[in-house]
C-alpha cells in the first residue's frame, strides 16, 4: 500500500531502475508538468536515444546513397539482424526463430497462410470470443481464402461462467471433445483488455494433443511479461513493437517460427526477394532458395528507417533486463491493485486477476455505476493530466509501465480518483 506522497517518493528513490525514465520523453499534462501516462499498453513513449538514431541513418542516406546497403557500422542489407538478437532474447526464442517485419496483422497472415492447412473435417480455428477485432477479421478472411464458411470453421471460446477471465481449462475442454476438428488454435499471450495473462505451454500442449497447430498473438505480452516460446513449443507467433517495445505508431513488427518448422519443405508460404538466402540473393536467379530460419518468411527489404525505433528501444530492454523489469512491474502493479481495492472498492470493480502469475503490468477497471460514470471518470483524469485508455463497452485500462512509471504516478492516479468521487 502507498501510504502518501513521501512514500512513493521513497519507493521511487529505492528503485534501480528509476533512471530510466529519463530515458523517455514524458508527455505533457494540461498544467505544464509530466502528464500521468498510464498508457504503455496502448503506445509507448518515445525514448530519447531515437533522435540520434534515426538522424544517423539518415545521414548515412545523405552521405552515401546507395552504397548506404553495404557500408557503415549497420549496412542496411542486414539491417534487420541488428535486433534479431534483443527480440529473441525477449521472446525465449532462439536467434533463428525471429525475424523483424511488416506489422503484426500481416505477420499473421503471412503465419497462418503457413500453418492453417485445412484438410477435409480439421479445419476449424479455435479464438477466444472476445478477440482483439483485427485477429478475428484475420481468422475469418483466412477461413474464406479456402473456401470454407466462417460459420462452421471459426470457434470462439468465451468464459465458462460468463465472467471476464477465461481459464485454460475451457481450450482443454474443447481440444479434448473436439480436437479432431480443430487445424489452428490461435490465442492471445495477455487478453488486450482485461489484461489477463495465459499459460501459453498448457495451450501448446492441448492444441498439440488434439493433432492442432497453435500460434499465438503477444500484442500485449512482449516486453510486459516472461516468455518462453522456444520451450513452450508454439508453431508460431507475431507481436507488434509500438506498445510495451517503444518502438512507436505502426512500428515494425515481430515474427516467430519454431525451428522444427524451419527446413520443412512441405510447409507453404508466400515468397518475396529479401526471403532468399542472401548468400545467392544477388546472383538474381529465378528459383527460391529460401533464406535459414525465420527469416524465410520475409517479403521485401527490410525499412531502414522505421526500425531504428525498434533499435533504439531494444537497447533499453537489453540494458535492463527482462527479469529486473518484471520485478518492478509486480511491484507497481501489486502497489496500483492495491489502492484501487482498498481506497476505491465501493467505485470500482478491479477485472484483471489478482494474481501477479496471471497478469502483467496491466489492470483494466470497471466503474461500479456503470458506463456514463466510466466515461465520466475517463475524461475527468484526461482533463487533469492522466493518460488512461477506455475499450468499449466500459473498460478503463492502465498499465504501470516499469520502464517510466513511477510509484509517484500511482499516488497522484489516487489522488485525483479521489476528487472526481467527491464532486457533487
Amino acid at each position: 500500500m502507498i501510504e502518501s506522497l513521501e512514500h512513493a517518493r521513497a519507493l521511487d528513490s529505492d528503485d534501480p531502475l528509476a533512471r530510466y525514465r529519463d530515458a523517455f520523453w514524458i508527455p505533457r499534462a494540461p498544467d505544464g508538468g509530466d502528464a500521468i501516462y498510464l498508457c504503455g499498453h496502448s503506445l509507448g513513449l518515445q525514448p530519447r536515444a531515437l533522435a540520434a538514431t534515426m538522424d544517423d541513418e539518415l545521414g548515412k542516406w545523405r552521405a552515401l546513397g546507395v552504397d548506404g546497403h553495404f557500408a557503415g557500422e549497420h549496412p542496411w542489407v542486414s539491417i534487420h539482424e541488428t535486433v534479431r538478437g534483443p527480440l529473441a532474447r525477449l521472446s525465449g526464442a532462439r536467434a533463428d526463430e525471429v525475424v523483424a517485419m511488416n506489422s503484426l496483422t500481416v505477420n499473421l497472415h503471412l503465419l497462418m497462410l503457413s500453418f492453417y492447412r485445412p484438410n477435409g473435417d480439421r479445419c476449424r480455428i479455435v479464438i477466444e470470443r472476445q478477440a482483439f477485432p483485427s485477429d478475428r477479421y484475420a481468422v475469418e478472411s483466412q477461413i474464406r481464402l479456402h473456401g470454407l464458411d466462417p460459420a462452421e470453421c471459426l470457434v470462439e471460446l468465451g468464459p465458462a461462467d460468463g465472467g471476464d477471465l477465461l481459464d485454460e481449462s475451457v481450450v482443454e475442454d474443447y481440444l479434448q471433445r473436439e480436437g479432431q476438428h480443430v487445424a489452428l488454435v490461435l490465442w492471445p499471450g495477455v487478453h488486450y483488455a482485461t489484461g489477463q495473462r495465459f499459460d501459453l505451454r498448457r495451450i501448446v500442449a492441448a492444441a498439440h494433443g488434439a493433432g492442432a497447430r497453435v500460434g499465438f498473438d503477444l500484442a500485449h505480452a512482449a516486453g510486459n511479461v516472461p516468455l518462453a516460446l522456444h520451450d513452450d513449443g508454439a508453431d508460431f507467433a507475431a507481436w507488434c513493437t509500438y506498445k510495451y517495445l517503444n518502438s512507436g505508431p505502426g512500428a515494425v513488427a515481430a515474427a516467430f517460427v519454431h525451428a522444427r518448422h524451419h527446413d520443412n519443405p512441405e510447409l507453404p508460404r508466400l515468397h518475396g526477394w529479401w526471403g532468399a538466402d542472401p548468400a545467392t540473393r544477388f546472383r538474381m536467379g529465378p528459383d527460391f532458395n529460401p533464406a535459414p530460419g525465420a527469416d524465410a518468411w520475409q517479403l521485401s527489404n527490410p525499412p531502414v528507417l522505421a526500425l531504428a525505433p525498434v533499435r533504439a528501444s531494444m537497447a533499453l530492454f537489453d540494458e535492463t533486463g527482462m527479469d529486473r523489469l518484471r520485478a518492478k512491474s509486480r511491484a507497481m502493479t501489486a502497489a496500483l491493485d492495491n489502492l484501487v481495492r482498498t481506497r476505491f472498492e465501493h467505485l470500482l470493480d478491479v477485472v484483471t486477476p489478482s494474481d501477479p502469475e496471471r497478469r502483467g503490468c496491466q489492470l483494466s477497471l470497471r466503474v461500479r455505476a456503470g458506463r456514463a460514470a466510466g466515461r465520466a471518470l475517463f475524461t475527468y483524469l484526461a482533463e487533469r493530466g492522466v493518460v488512461i485508455d477506455w475499450r468499449e463497452p466500459d473498460l478503463l485500462r492502465l498499465a504501470p509501465v516499469p520502464l517510466y512509471n513511477r510509484f509517484e504516478d500511482l499516488w497522484r492516479l489516487g489522488e485525483a480518483i479521489h476528487d472526481w468521487s467527491q464532486q457533487p
